[in-house]
């Protein structure tokens, strides 16, 4: 047996019998074999089976009937090594988050991301800071040349909200770029493009500037425009 003849088992047993939703236990108890199979030779590097590779592999109308079990009371930790282990299979990849969007670079992308999300997921606080640090370098190329999310240019307290948000509630078997893209995509459509100004540009009238607009309450020392 081998990955591709698992997943065409998976395939043909979810068209067989139509489950609403299903999960690891449910695979376990209609096939067993292949269950095996994956604890065996589908795992992550931290440890366990790779879930997120198996899913992704099936077919997409099945991905989001997918349902992963759930963590109460995640106990936050600093672990650098779980995040090495990641970093040194990618070594040489990692430069994907600085590219332009396409086809190879988003799936190798999404692999990292995934990963580092799962740990992150868990506790790891060293997981969560370096995916958002390599999440910064995507989103900035994306507000470079995406309409959609270039509004969100000059936000950065809530990129880092979005971002923390994203990896805090992805669930679901997909693409996490993809989740967080429209993610930022729909959330900025009620943000106001930031403006940038010079203090020395010359208002309407031409005859001050709009440095001789601002002015400073002396109870508040609020500045006003």
């Amino acid at each position: 047996m081998d990955f591709d003849s698992a997943i065409k088992t998976i395939n043909k047993l979810l068209i067989e019998r139509q489950p609403h939703t299903f999960n690891s236990s449910w695979i376990r108890g209609c096939a067993p074999h292949i269950y095996r199979f994956f604890q065996k030779n589908i795992r992550r590097e931290s440890g366990g089976i790779d879930w997120d590779r198996i899913t992704r592999a099936l077919y997409r109308k099945f991905q989001r009937k997918w349902i992963t079990s759930r963590r109460n009371g995640t106990k936050l930790y600093l672990s650098k090594d779980e995040v090495k282990m990641i970093l040194r299979k990618y070594d040489g990849k990692l430069y994907t988050f600085l590219t332009p969007d396409d086809k190879d670079n988003n799936s190798i992308r999404d692999i990292i991301s995934i990963a580092l999300v799962r740990i992150a997921q868990k506790g790891n606080v060293t997981a969560k800071q370096e995916i958002i640090k390599l999440l910064r370098f995507t989103i900035d190329e994306w507000i470079e040349h995406h309409p959609k999310i270039s509004r969100w240019k000059g936000y950065e307290y809530l990129i880092q909200k979005r971002i923390e948000g994203c990896i805090r509630y992805y669930r679901y078997s997909g693409s996490f770029m993809g989740y967080l893209f429209k993610t930022l995509e729909y959330a900025g459509r009620g943000l106001r493009p930031i403006t940038e100004y010079s203090l020395d540009e010359p208002l309407y009238s031409w005859q001050k500037k709009r440095i001789d607009k601002i002015a400073q309450n002396p109870e508040t020392e609020e500045i006003h425009i």
